[in-house]
């Protein structure tokens, strides 16, 4: 895919989330609610270590059509659980931003 393209459905998805969360949204944000989204618990107050948990679930989540994750079951507390299958290549700071950008999009197309 080039650039274009992949700037195009970036925005697009962006869209997508930020019509639905009737708010503006960043990266960071977009990882929280799949997160969320995948955690399957419903709105709840969290604590700020579980909130990170949550972002984790959802790079886990993301990362699992590339091979880099595999998900493992729920906890008894009904937490997702992934087991790492792959070392993430070391990328500068752009490209990690353009993978889970395009992981994100194509997650926004599932749905």
């Amino acid at each position: 895919m080039n650039e274009q393209d992949f700037e195009q459905r970036w925005i697009a998805s962006l869209k997508k989330f930020e019509e639905k969360f009737d708010q503006p949204l960043d990266l960071q944000a977009i990882l929280f609610l799949i997160g969320v989204n995948e955690l399957g618990q419903g709105p709840r107050k969290l604590s700020k270590d579980q909130k990170i948990d949550v972002m984790h679930i959802a790079v886990c989540h993301l990362l699992v059509p590339y091979g880099y994750y595999e998900y493992t079951g729920l906890d008894k507390d009904g937490w997702p659980h992934y087991t790492r299958n792959e070392r993430l290549p070391r990328l500068e700071a752009w490209a990690q931003e353009n993978l889970m950008k395009e992981a994100i999009i194509n997650y926004s197309e599932e749905w």
